[in-house]
């Protein structure tokens, strides 16, 4: 495992909330907690969703990427799992690092001050260049769509 630079802001709102960090030496990801107000929660209807700020900015490093991805124990003990999994933080972003979580769940879900809400991994990028062509390599599978595989 390779190690990189992560720079970090602090933000008001999160002050007295550690700093996001890896729950053991070989996780992939760091958890990243909710900065709600203390004493004020998010609470997620059945089918709600809502923005969860985490209190920090950061400086991801060219060629990289943030890719934030829910938490298995909330998806699996309470059906809340990130929206747009994985939401993808990309390298010149300077805004907070925020949540769009979702309740699949039966019940009302509260997210409070320091719940670890989805983890962040970062991870190298591809650059691409863009090359038109007016036809495609054949393949096996071809033009074959979603479920084309019978798999």
């Amino acid at each position: 495992m390779s190690l990189i630079s992560l720079k970090l802001l602090r933000l008001p709102h999160s002050a007295g909330l550690p700093l996001p960090t890896a729950a053991t030496g070989a996780a992939a990801g760091i958890d990243l907690m909710a900065a709600v107000a203390d004493g004020v929660p998010t609470v997620l209807p059945p089918g709600g969703r809502a923005r969860v700020p985490t209190g920090f900015s950061i400086a991801i490093p060219t060629g990289h990427e943030g890719q934030v991805r829910p938490r298995s124990g909330l998806a699996d003990k309470h059906g809340v799992t990130v929206l747009n999994a994985p939401g993808t933080i990309d390298a010149d972003y300077r805004g907070e690092v925020q949540v769009i979580l979702i309740n699949h769940g039966a019940e009302p879900f509260t997210v409070s001050r320091g719940l670890r809400i989805a983890q962040l991994v970062v991870a190298p990028v591809t650059a691409v260049a863009i090359e038109e062509t007016t036809e495609l390599d054949d393949t096996a599978r071809g033009a074959g769509g979603f479920g084309s595989t019978g798999r």
